[in-house]
């Protein structure tokens, strides 16, 4: 089955039959921890079906379909699309509403995964190898860029969406999809050109752009909309996830430099890219540990030593105790953000402990 082309109607109205089925009320006592737990499955079967009986051509399955299907099982907490349901129902609408459009945020998620993972000349991501390492880089980009595609099929095929409702939600992906891209340039262009004449803001901006957008911003918003929110809902809602997603990122940072026994994801491997966390952006700007660290960068070194030693420098600058205030800092905003918003009250109190797990996870 073509890209593009309707999944049909009777695999569609099972699928959302499913979805609604299985819906209920959130128990007070649900964290947003557990809320991720209970609610991906159903999001699971919905995404892995988009990845059957799209082709009747074997090769084409073996270097296209079935490498995408086995990376999407590895999907991690699904939390972008399923903040983006939770929305839909806050808002006084229904989750399955905001199905195809939350499935179209997982879809740039994994394409963004399977490209930064190749630009980054990643090795393992969530414990398994990449894609690009175990299929090739050809193949790897082409699979990333067919969920490039996915994701705007996803939303067009949606038979429950007007399309004015269409547009509207298409066009918050497009602008997704630019603002993650802008912030992937700077992100690469300074490692390319050995910037380390960054500052604070800098690094606000970037991260802004490349994760805090897709990461809770826009899914919020779509689900919002989807669910048939109030300007005032949608906008409330897109601030919370933009400055959730920014602290996610930040977080991120600081789980990278676990110790190197710890079992985090890729451990203190910013270190080794280079990468200009706010951890290293803040511990660079002292100008006692500049030139060494800046040293340690350029090395691209493995060496747990080395990597102890970068860390050590963060500490003796206090940079990862400024990125963990302003972490905290972000999320404090975030929740006055929903202040004075209309939402649905079970629903309200998760997006008040989904921010704190923001900042509170460990991996």
């Amino acid at each position: 089955m073509a890209i593009g082309q309707p999944r049909g109607l009777r695999h569609r109205i099972a699928s959302l039959s499913r979805l609604l089925a299985t819906q209920k009320a959130v128990p007070v006592s649900t964290s947003f921890a557990d809320f991720l737990a209970a609610e991906h499955q159903d999001l699971e079967r919905r995404i892995a079906d988009f990845f059957c009986d799209r082709t009747d051509r074997a090769d084409i399955d073996a270097y296209l379909y079935a490498p995408l299907a086995r990376f999407s099982r590895n999907g991690g907490k699904r939390h972008r699309p399923l903040i983006c349901m939770l929305a839909a129902r806050a808002v006084g609408g229904d989750a399955a509403a905001a199905l195809d459009v939350a499935t179209a945020i997982e879809h740039f998620q994994s394409a963004a995964l399977i490209h930064d993972d190749i630009a980054d000349r990643g090795n393992t991501r969530r414990g398994a190898p990449c894609l690009h390492v175990t299929e090739g880089e050809g193949i790897a980009i082409n699979c990333g860029d067919l969920e490039l595609i996915s994701m705007t099929a996803a939303v067009l095929d949606d038979a429950n969406l007007g399309d004015e409702l269409k547009i509207r939600l298409l066009r918050e992906l497009v602008e997704m999809t630019r603002r993650t891209i802008e912030g992937q340039a700077l992100d690469l262009g300074w490692a390319r050109d050995a910037r380390y004449d960054l500052t604070v803001e800098d690094y606000l901006d970037m991260a802004t752009r490349k994760t805090a957008w897709y990461s809770g911003a826009v899914p919020l918003a779509c689900g919002a909309i989807a669910g048939g929110g109030c300007e005032v809902q949608v906008e409330g809602l897109r601030s919370f996830g933009l400055a959730c997603g920014l602290a996610f990122q930040i977080q991120d940072d600081l789980i990278n430099l676990q110790p190197l026994d710890g079992g985090g994801k890729d451990v203190r491997s910013d270190i080794t890219q280079g990468k200009r966390t706010l951890i290293c952006v803040h511990a660079l700007l002292d100008d006692a540990y500049h030139d060494e660290l800046v040293d340690i960068l350029e090395s691209a070194s493995t060496d747990p030593a080395v990597l102890e030693r970068a860390v050590e420098i963060f500490r003796q600058t206090n940079s990862i105790a400024f990125a963990s205030e302003r972490a905290v800092e972000l999320i404090a905003h975030a929740k006055r953000a929903l202040a004075g918003i209309e939402l649905d009250a079970e629903c309200r109190r998760l997006f008040i402990s989904m921010a704190d797990f923001f900042i509170e996870r460990v991996s």
